[in-house]
């Protein structure tokens, strides 16, 4: 398993929190097979409220069946592929991604790609998947996501420049900072703590604070870093 900068959240961006979005429905109707889009549905169904509860498990077993019936569904193969990653199951989980990738042709859970292949030994390949990212026009969290991920790897080979430069191409405001702002920070803050760069990393730690006094391990970093 890859080192964390800070927890991993998993990301859905099509299911309602009731129910499937009826773009979803119509699309389980329409490749499922003959006779089995209702049990795709409630598979689906079951998959997206055990993932919401954080139960990984329960939502890639049925997340498994809506596959069995409807594999041939972009959000049935998402789903499965958030529900593996969330179990730490990153081999599983990035064919399941790749395989929505293709699918759709969309760079929204590149972040998801990324981090399993840096799980999986092959950080190599990680910035490739956070350049389309950042280019694509996919929301500023999966953006901020992937390049999270890529700064990481790039951190992880010992080319922190390059990483650092990477995650400031995520736009951010010192007065605004939503959840990705703060995990982009917090990145950015342990690469240069990394790098050896302590009073800019505490500066970036700091920032943090002033937002959320809470957020990850700051408060403790910073005592390390005196």
């Amino acid at each position: 398993m890859p080192k964390a900068l800070s927890p991993r959240r998993p990301r859905r961006q099509k299911q309602a929190q009731t129910g499937l979005p009826r773009e979803i429905v119509a699309e389980l109707r329409r490749v499922a097979r003959p006779g089995r889009s209702d049990q795709a549905i409630g598979d689906l169904e079951r998959a997206v409220t055990l993932l919401d509860r954080g139960d990984a498990k329960g939502a890639a077993a049925e997340a498994t069946k809506a596959k069995r019936v409807a594999s041939r569904s972009p959000a049935v193969r998402e789903v499965l592929g958030l529900a593996l990653y969330g179990q730490g199951r990153y081999q599983e989980a990035l064919s399941e991604m790749q395989t929505y990738k293709r699918m759709t042709g969309r760079s929204d859970q590149n972040h998801i790609i990324a981090d399993s292949l840096r799980a999986t030994g092959r950080p190599d390949r990680v910035v490739p998947l956070a350049e389309e990212a950042l280019a694509a026009p996919i929301s500023t969290a999966a953006k901020a996501e992937a390049a999270v991920v890529a700064g990481s790897a790039l951190a992880d080979m010992g080319r922190f420049d390059q990483a650092l430069a990477l995650l400031r191409r995520v736009r951010t405001n010192d007065d605004v900072a939503g959840p990705e702002v703060l995990r982009v920070w917090y990145a950015t803050a342990d690469i240069l703590a990394r790098a050896g760069r302590r009073a800019e990393a505490s500066r970036e730690f700091r920032k943090i604070l002033r937002h959320d006094p809470g957020a990850f391990d700051v408060a403790e970093r910073l005592d390390q870093l005196g």
